[in-house]
């Protein structure tokens, strides 16, 4: 009898082993609680180094973020649109000017211009020291402050948004105020010393401003809301960009 238990006890043993075996080395693909994560196995991962990377949030200026977030980095700033922009502007205005100033800007006679044009070009800017702040150049402050300073943002935006540099949308600014200055008003009055100086650098810290709000809308999940703000700081270049004129 005791050789039959002893016998018994053996094949027990060999059966319980055997039995527990499977269950502790069998690989996790058929234990149960494996399906619900069948998508994550290891037969189906990335090589190592690369898994996280297809999963990561697109970076800015790649092709899954939203647009106009940021300009494109390494970009080259486009020339063609900020120049033919400015030079319309400045047409239009010039052509507003002759409407509600018709003397001088609506004088064409080519005498009054070439005095005009001499006189700018032999003499000092304009800058009566005698006259109130911001009126040195004898026109109204609100047309020196808001309408140079509004002007000269939009020069320098312009430049800003077709991927120019801080520096190079201010040299931008500078040159296309001395444009305005000697240009497209100089046929009809001397250039003030306040116009050439204030232009430029209201149109830099306003226009910086505004560029800033306009990539920051970039970020608005909602389109009409990104338009809507978009169109508040730069409606004109969203109609060239909207028409397809431009695509900056």
């Amino acid at each position: 009898m005791a050789s039959i238990r002893l016998y018994a006890a053996a094949a027990l043993a060999v059966l319980s082993s055997a039995c527990a075996g499977p269950v502790t080395t069998a690989p996790p693909a058929t234990a149960p609680q494996v399906d619900s994560a069948a998508p994550q196995a290891p037969s189906v991962a990335p090589p190592a180094g690369a898994a996280a990377s297809p999963r990561r949030a697109p970076r800015a200026g790649a092709p899954g973020a939203r647009p106009g977030a940021v300009a494109a980095a390494g970009a080259e700033p486009a020339w063609a649109p900020p120049i033919v922009h400015t030079l319309a502007v400045f047409t239009v205005t010039r052509s507003v000017e002759a409407v509600l100033w018709p003397d001088p800007f609506a004088d064409f006679r080519l005498e009054r211009w070439g005095y005009h044009y001499g006189e700018a070009f032999t003499k000092p800017p304009l800058f009566d020291a005698d006259q109130p702040a911001f009126r040195w150049d004898h026109d109204p402050w609100p047309i020196n402050v808001i309408g140079h300073g509004l002007l000269g943002s939009e020069i320098y935006f312009r430049a800003r948004s077709c991927r120019f540099g801080v520096p190079a949308a201010v040299a931008f600014a500078i040159a296309g105020t001395h444009l305005w200055e000697y240009g497209y008003e100089a046929n009809g009055v001397r250039p003030s010393a306040l116009d050439l100086v204030y232009t430029p650098l209201a149109g830099a810290l306003l226009g910086e401003l505004r560029y800033a709000t306009w990539r920051a809308a970039g970020g608005i999940e909602s389109a009409p809301a990104r338009v809507l703000v978009r169109a508040l700081v730069d409606p004109f270049g969203e109609i060239e960009r909207g028409v397809g004129v431009f695509d900056c």
